[in-house]
């Protein structure tokens, strides 16, 4: 058992979106074998009530609060410094004086970082053991932003990709391992920073099968006459903006002549006003649900129309848990391990995606079928303690904490 520092950019609770799906069963997965030190951020006032959760997987833990605008425009000020955008934006005084002290004091063996810009808390701290858990290639998904936005926003985000790839390789040369979420993140990465080929590999995301698992008597949220063809994700997320708004414009008219009673459910917290607009007839807007299965669980199809994806999505998997139908783009289809004509549909075009529903919707017995195969594939493939396992061998020697 050893002092592990553990820095995440967002408070890992709930976990009710991807990325803090991932932190909190980390943050699990430590706890269980070491004493836990988190320096976090809340970034969302209805997290503040969990705050105490989180807690009990620490021996100490520190949670600085970010206001979303704020930190925006204070991350302006990487322009003349010329830093990444993402670095200024979480930084913070006092979260850094909490790091200080705690290795100075607390007799720290080892840095867990998650997500690259937490690796700033460590920089002046030298000799200190760490290991970063990058998910994705941010500074891939700031460049693939670019060419859909016109100047200056195009300009901005292809110097963040570049600034921040730049700081990525940093890190990653320090750090004693690092990981991401899938063998083609580990494979771009390698291929942008070819020094670091050696010193990073895969840690797949996984799913807790027993929560995300079908109940005969769990209720549908839907009328009896609807057929519902659900989305999940936090909503004030660009991938996901996108995703929904190409769904909505270039999918949804089509289906809906085929299909009249069919309306779409775009479920997560946090919509923007981009979002709430496509609200119409056929179009749902929930906002933050208390429990996201009900409507996994009782969807017709569920959908993952992603353009802009980095790694395996976390949607697709409990989707699949749930033992529903899902029909997800090409690109982030991909990442997942599956049967693609047995297991899980993919679809590249808008006329890919409406043949693929289509067909699953003029189909029930099929959809049962696939949705039966895909919880067993979760089941067999996807355990959270089978892929962080891996993470031990570059930590202190642990054990299991006595109860």
């Amino acid at each position: 058992m050893g002092n592990i520092l553990f820095l995440v950019h967002r408070l890992p609770y709930p976990p009710n979106k991807g990325d803090k799906v991932r932190s909190f069963h980390l943050l699990k997965h430590l706890a269980e074998r070491h004493r836990v030190f988190l320096g976090t951020f809340v970034d969302d006032p209805d997290d503040i009530q969990h705050i105490e959760t989180v807690r009990t997987y620490c021996s100490d833990l520190y949670v600085a609060r970010l206001e979303p605008r704020f930190a925006k425009l204070r991350s302006l000020n990487g322009l003349l410094a010329d830093d990444p955008l993402t670095l200024r934006y979480y930084r913070d005084v006092r979260l850094q004086d909490w790091v200080d002290n705690t290795c100075r004091h607390r007799n720290i063996d080892a840095a867990v970082i998650f997500c690259s810009a937490m690796a700033q808390y460590i920089e002046s701290i030298p000799r200190l053991p760490t290991i970063v858990d990058f998910v994705d290639v941010d500074s891939a998904k700031w460049t693939q932003y670019a060419p859909n936005h016109r100047w200056p926003m195009s300009w901005l985000y292809r110097r963040e990709g570049q600034k921040l790839l730049a700081y990525e390789r940093e890190v990653a040369a320090r750090a004693a391992r690092s990981f991401f979420v899938t063998e083609g993140e580990v494979e771009l990465f390698t291929r942008l920073a070819p020094e670091c080929a050696v010193r990073v590999e895969p840690v797949c995301n996984g799913v807790d099968a027993n929560y995300f698992a079908p109940d005969e008597n769990r209720a549908s949220p839907f009328a009896a006459n609807e057929t519902p063809v659900v989305f999940t994700g936090a909503m004030d997320y660009l991938p996901n903006i996108d995703a929904v708004r190409w769904f909505v414009a270039d999918m949804l008219p089509l289906l809906c002549e085929r299909w009249p009673q069919l309306r779409f459910y775009i479920v997560g917290r946090s919509p923007t006003a981009e979002v709430m607009a496509l609200g119409n007839e056929s179009v749902t807007i929930t906002g933050t649900v208390p429990d996201v299965r009900p409507y996994l669980q009782h969807a017709a199809v569920v959908v993952a129309p992603l353009r802009i994806a980095r790694g395996i999505q976390n949607k697709i998997l409990e989707a699949m848990a749930m033992a529903r139908p899902v029909v997800a783009s090409s690109e982030c289809a991909g990442a997942v391990d599956a049967d693609f004509d047995l297991e899980l549909k993919t679809a590249t075009t808008p006329a890919d995606f409406i043949a693929e529903i289509n067909a699953l919707l003029q189909d029930p017995e099929r959809c049962a079928s696939i949705g039966k195969a895909a919880r067993q594939r979760v089941i067999a493939r996807y355990s959270w303690e089978a892929h962080l396992g891996s993470i031990d061998q570059y930590l202190p020697a642990s054990q299991e904490v006595a109860a």
